[in-house]
């Protein structure tokens, strides 16, 4: 063995001795409370292990350990989008008051000067987009007023397209024939007839007239020609006239002639072409002026619709760049905090898990914070509550408004009152994501008092009060068993031990209540015999034969055998749970440092995180150190003692036959 493991060997030596006197420790108080409990609770006859039940008061708790926080507090948090560096900082630990709010006094300052040259940025952006969003605006007005004269336009060429229809037709009639005609087609219709329609008035009913007129007229002179000639030729047949005479006056009839008919033609050539043409044209006019004014009026509102976006599109292009700037101005505002109001100064964390805690870093000039990271926060110590994890076997008799007692590691001569304000309905996350099968839940404890000694992080013990009963029957929990799925007592009679089937109400770690089956002044024992159960309920003989046979041999040992199991189980204690002063955890992770470095940097890790885990940790080291030391102490002994142990299995074997065979 070289000098290396001669040392390694002896601070392993050291560290079991620390872990034994802090077990031994824990043992001599759990003893000291248990006799306190006994003594006070009844008489007990030790010399055979039994109890007289008897009616007392019955307090159930249920103890654990925390840590204390303010419950108002306040956090300041980065409000900076994306990184920021911390300019400056307030130490740690700095008392805001009153007058520092009211002076506004800076706590934190991150760098700004990206965020100012952004905000230079951002207002020759504005300048820009206020023009834009004039012009179109402007626009918008123009496109309005141009809508409206061209849709004005559009209804006069419609008015006077009707009314040139009216000057051809007349009004009734022109009325009547637009009404006649909608929904068919023009060339269905005999327009011609309408010249004989008698409500035929206007420019139709003039020209008609007219051609009437000239017709009656040109058979007037075609019939004073004709008489006129009928008399130059009588007068020619008498040598009175001469010849160029009638032939002037049979040209006259000709020409008469033909310009009757010439009229005629007119009328005809006005009644089929030139009338139906013409008030076709005219109602055609009428019906182009009304699908004009309908184009017209789809253009000005499409007009409209393209000139309104353009001025929507400029005024939100406008209003999101002022929510830019006006953003940026807050971001810059956001790098300087003041103190909101007065209370101890505590740096963040960095929330969140461990791994991101450890990659964003601590809370320093010139490192670097994110988005919503809490920097600051600050407590008002004067409402302090304790933040405790219940297991979930208990936690079903936790509510808020019980009492509780609190006691504060850094103060144990002061005891403090509070009640029950907050329990969980979920268990912790970062316990269960560290131990699955571990279900804790989270309560909080309202200190009742100002104190301003206390101060957040303080470890302290709190036991609340979940019931009180008063005048109940009681008996320690190791007189009740289970027996073939029912609870049961062995009564210590002179005839032996007798079973007692009992129904069992609340219990704390000493005392349970006794309901049925039991009472006052009965002896109970408080080390019922070890019985094979096959699954039926025990008769109360066979449970007296076995335990005559059990007694018969080992009766002078029967207090001590009685004893062992309870021996035993303060002689392994759950170092996990155990509570440890600030100077018990130091002298254990000095003894770490040398006989296992990299543990012991582990739990330094750990214990500059979260002190409850680092504690809890701690503490199931030392039970796996005593559970080896234990293992290399029975390794030792298990030669010496396996000769004298199977000689003792052998008695036990032939003594049971002999029994058996009685």
């Amino acid at each position: 063995m070289n000098k290396t493991q001669v040392r390694a060997k002896k601070s392993t030596v050291k560290w079991i001795v620390i872990i034994l006197v802090l077990a031994v420790a824990v043992i001599a108080g759990a003893q000291a409370a248990f006799k306190l409990v006994n003594s006070s609770a009844g008489s007990q006859t030790e010399a055979i292990n039994t109890y007289v039940a008897k009616k007392d008061d019955l307090i159930v708790t249920v103890t654990e350990s925390g840590s204390l926080k303010a419950q108002n507090t306040i956090e300041l948090k980065s409000e900076v989008e994306g990184r920021a560096t911390i300019v400056s900082i307030v130490p740690a630990g700095t008392y805001i008051t009153k007058e520092d709010v009211e002076n506004g006094r800076i706590l934190v300052e991150l760098d700004s000067s990206r965020l100012e040259e952004d905000l230079a940025t951002r207002q020759v952006d504005i300048a820009g987009s206020e023009a834009s969003y004039a012009d179109a605006n402007e626009g918008y007005n123009i496109q309005l007023k141009q809508n409206e004269s061209d849709i004005t336009a559009a209804e006069l060429a419609v008015k006077f397209a009707l009314m040139d229809l009216k000057k051809q037709l007349g009004g009734d009639l022109a009325e009547r024939f637009i009404s006649n005609i909608a929904g068919q087609s023009v060339a269905d219709y005999n327009i011609a007839a309408l010249l004989d329609d008698p409500k035929l008035g206007g420019a139709a009913s003039q020209k008609l007239g007219e051609l009437d007129d000239q017709i009656k007229y040109n058979e007037s002179q075609v019939a004073q020609a004709e008489l006129k000639l009928e008399g130059t030729q009588k007068l020619y047949d008498a040598n009175y006239v001469a010849d160029l005479e009638l032939i002037g006056d049979k040209l006259s009839m000709q020409r008469l002639q033909i310009q009757q008919a010439q009229g005629s033609i007119a009328m005809e050539l006005f009644r089929l072409y030139d009338f139906p043409k013409e008030t076709e044209k005219l109602l055609s006019d009428y019906y182009e002026a009304i699908r004009e004014l309908e184009r017209t009026e789809a253009r000005a509102r499409s007009t409209k619709a393209q000139a309104w976006a353009k001025l929507q599109s400029a005024e939100a292009s406008l209003k999101l760049r002022k929510d830019r700037l006006e953003k940026l101005k807050q971001q810059v505002k956001a790098c300087v905090m003041r103190a909101p109001a007065p209370g101890m100064v505590i740096y963040g964390s960095g929330g969140g898990d461990m791994y991101r805690r450890m990659r964003r870093g601590p809370i320093d000039e010139g490192e670097e914070v994110y988005e919503g990271q809490t920097i600051i926060s600050l407590p008002d110590t004067a409402e302090m509550v304790v933040v405790v994890g219940v297991h979930e076997s208990s936690i079903i008799r936790v509510n808020p408004g019980q009492r509780a007692e609190i006691v504060v590691d850094a103060f144990l001569d002061k005891k403090f009152t509070g009640q029950v304000i907050k329990v969980a309905q979920l268990p912790d996350e970062q316990r269960g994501w560290l131990s699955p099968d571990l279900k804790i839940y989270n309560i909080e404890v309202a200190i009742e008092g100002s104190y301003d000694f206390l101060k957040p992080g303080m470890s302290a013990r709190v036991e609340v009060l979940v019931e009180h009963l008063r005048d109940t029957l009681l008996v320690p929990v190791q007189a009740v068993v289970n027996r073939a799925d029912s609870k049961v007592c062995y009564l210590f009679t002179p005839q032996g031990p007798q079973l007692k089937e009992v129904q069992a109400g609340a219990f704390n770690d000493a005392f349970i209540q006794i309901t049925a089956g039991l009472n006052s002044g009965d002896q109970v024992m408080l080390n019922p015999p070890r019985i094979i159960e096959s699954g039926k309920k025990l008769e109360p003989k066979a449970i007296s034969k076995s335990f005559e046979a059990q007694d018969s041999l080992q009766q002078p040992q029967i207090a001590q055998r009685a004893q062992q199991p309870q021996q035993q189980q303060r002689q392994q204690p759950d170092l996990s749970q155990m509570e440890l002063t600030d100077e018990m955890i130091n002298r254990i992770m000095q003894m770490m440092a040398q006989s296992n470095p990299e543990k012991h940097k582990e739990l330094e890790k750990l214990r500059a995180e979260d002190l409850e885990k680092f504690k809890a940790e701690l503490g199931k080291e030392m039970q796996n150190q005593m559970r080896r030391f234990r293992q290399g102490q029975a390794g030792q002994g298990q030669a010496g003692q396996g000769g004298r142990e199977n000689r003792e299995r052998g008695a036990g074997r032939e003594r049971e036959r002999n029994d058996s065979s009685n």
